[in-house]
């Protein structure tokens, strides 16, 4: 009877390292390359940035840098110049596509950083405001996403808007 339980602690213990290994796995990939230290977020630049108003193309899934989290993004057109730009707003760990509450056609008004990533210009989104939704993934003062804050602080974040 002894060797009955050996065997079924041995199976659970191997079953616990086994789950832990792969969650762990899975949490490192969670925010891969969207963290504050890393190098896409040095694309962000505070004299880059800018508002202008413009018109949802696409919202769309992006992965902004090799070897990063998908992220969500979108396709603008700026409503003075019809350029269009490709905006990155935040990794899908922190708001999935069907959390963005904008639409195809609808005007927005968008601040953000200017910057060329892999030879494409784009904008790295701190604070989108629709006509009756505003959407703030940066801070104004110094660019720093909100994913990357503890929950307390963006809880603070969220409540200001």
């Amino acid at each position: 009877m002894m060797q009955k339980y050996k065997n079924l602690y041995l199976f659970l213990l191997i079953g616990f390292i086994v789950s832990s290994a792969s969650l762990y796995a899975i949490a490192a990939e969670k925010g891969q390359g969207w963290g504050i230290d890393d190098e896409y977020n040095q694309y962000y630049d505070l004299e880059e940035v800018d508002q202008i108003k413009v018109r949802v193309i696409k919202i769309m899934e992006i992965t902004p840098m090799e070897g990063m989290e998908t992220g969500v993004g979108m396709v603008v057109e700026d409503i003075r110049d019809k350029e269009q730009y490709t905006v990155h707003i935040c990794p899908v760990s922190y708001k999935s596509m069907k959390a963005i509450p904008f639409k195809k056609g609808e005007k927005l008004k968008l601040r953000g950083s200017f910057t060329v990533i892999n030879d494409q210009d784009v904008i790295m989104a701190a604070k989108i405001k629709g006509k009756s939704k505003t959407l703030k993934v940066r801070l104004t003062s110094d660019g720093k996403p909100f994913w990357t804050m503890d929950p307390a602080e963006l809880m603070k974040e969220l409540s200001d808007s």
